[in-house]
């Protein structure tokens, strides 16, 4: 957003600098300069998930990538639930319901990620019109049986016991969850890549019987 950081990046960045790490800010159409102005490759990139590909296709292969969204939800949930539940969206049909849950309550800008972007994302993978409900806060009473994913944020705004909470009600109700970064990294094609710096969730997908369609 103009004018600040989200919270993600402001506790990545903190996280970083307590551990007496390197970090470079730069922006998406900057990287490709940023990179190559390097002496030494970074250990890692990490994204915001809007802009997973650009920044994809500006960063080496071997230089391994994520999203700020992948890294809360090892972070505040159960990245591999979540990875498995990302699988669900293989078997998503049009017509079928989605939910779309964000811990805080702030108000939809325009073109708005969960209201907006995933939706559309979702429904260009899937390849048919999708039903979206969305909810948001402390308001995930809900039932969930009706839906066929749930899509959560990165739950930055609250803990790690609220978050695998939400992630044992989905699976008390029989319902794959994922997050935002998981579930756009993978209706763009490159879920793999941005699994990378997981290798106990990459492994998981790789063992999948059903390949990631490429899009």
């Amino acid at each position: 957003p103009k004018g600040r950081l989200i919270l993600p990046q402001v506790q990545s960045i903190r996280d970083l600098l307590d551990g007496d790490a390197y970090c470079m800010v730069t922006k998406e159409r900057e990287l490709r300069d940023a990179l190559a102005r390097l002496n030494r490759p970074p250990k890692l990139v990490v994204t915001d998930s809007q802009a997973f590909l650009k920044v994809a296709a500006d960063t080496p292969p071997e230089i391994p990538l994520t999203s700020f969204s992948i890294l809360f939800a090892r972070f505040r949930g159960d990245l591999t639930a979540q990875v498995a539940g990302t699988l669900a969206i293989e078997t998503l049909k049009p017509g079928d319901k989605v939910l779309i849950a964000e811990s805080c309550s702030h108000h939809p800008i325009a073109d708005d990620i969960g209201r907006v972007k995933i939706p559309r994302w979702l429904t260009q993978y899937v390849g048919g019109k999708l039903e979206f409900d969305t909810v948001q806060g402390h308001d995930f009473a809900v039932d969930l049986s009706q839906y066929k994913l749930v899509v959560h944020c990165g739950a930055c705004v609250t803990n790690r016991r609220a978050m695998l909470s939400r992630i044992l009600k989905c699976r008390q109700a029989g319902v794959p969850v994922t997050n935002y970064g998981l579930a756009i990294a993978y209706s763009l094609g490159i879920f793999e890549r941005a699994l990378q710096p997981f290798p106990a969730a990459l492994e998981l997908v790789q063992k999948r019987q059903h390949p990631v369609r490429q899009v």
